[in-house]
């Protein structure tokens, strides 16, 4: 659930100042603080600025990098553009679904992952590629993929700090 309605106005309150009424800043404003978008701050958000809950509703659908239902801790990208594809998406894809038991679009039911996937990500040449927590690994097998997913949920169930991936086992990390 969303944070205390003092908060949200602390939120929107910041958001404005820093935003005005730009729709997108704002929403990605709200997004980092919250995870997602919550439909009471959206509302708010319209409310305080007078601007069409449909217009800030079409706006956050628009665009994928938002999210109207909350995402996992850990957010798993796996691009599906045409490289990928050729190159073996779908075998990283059934390797994290297995690994996690969701499929894509889902969260896990602890909240600690979910998996998405996209249509491009631009990263051809090192296809096919995986973001997990903004990080790009390219050039992966199903293996790999399970490899890196598994060590983060290792270290979430022990609750260390994630670690490093600088070692990145001949995976291609930050690379587009």
């Amino acid at each position: 659930m969303c944070k205390r309605p003092l908060e949200v106005e602390d939120v929107l309150t910041r958001v404005i100042v820093a935003n005005g009424a730009s729709v997108v800043t704002a929403l990605q404003e709200i997004q980092n603080n919250y995870g997602y978008l919550p439909e009471e701050v959206l509302r708010a958000f319209s409310r305080k600025t007078g601007i069409p809950m449909v217009d800030i509703f079409n706006t956050a659908t628009f665009y994928n990098a938002f999210s109207l239902e909350p995402r996992g801790r850990h957010q798993i990208t796996v691009c599906v553009g045409t490289t990928c594809h050729i190159r073996g998406a779908g075998m990283l894809i059934e390797a994290v679904s297995r690994l996690l038991e969701i499929q894509p679009g889902e969260v896990t039911p602890d909240r600690e992952f979910s998996l998405e996937t996209v249509n491009c990500l631009g990263c051809c040449a090192f296809a096919p590629v995986m973001v997990l927590d903004g990080k790009y690994y390219g050039n992966l097998t199903a293996g790999k993929a399970r490899e890196i997913v598994g060590r983060i949920r290792e270290e979430a169930a022990e609750g260390a700090p994630e670690a490093d991936e600088g070692e990145s086992g001949g995976s291609r990390e930050g690379v587009c």
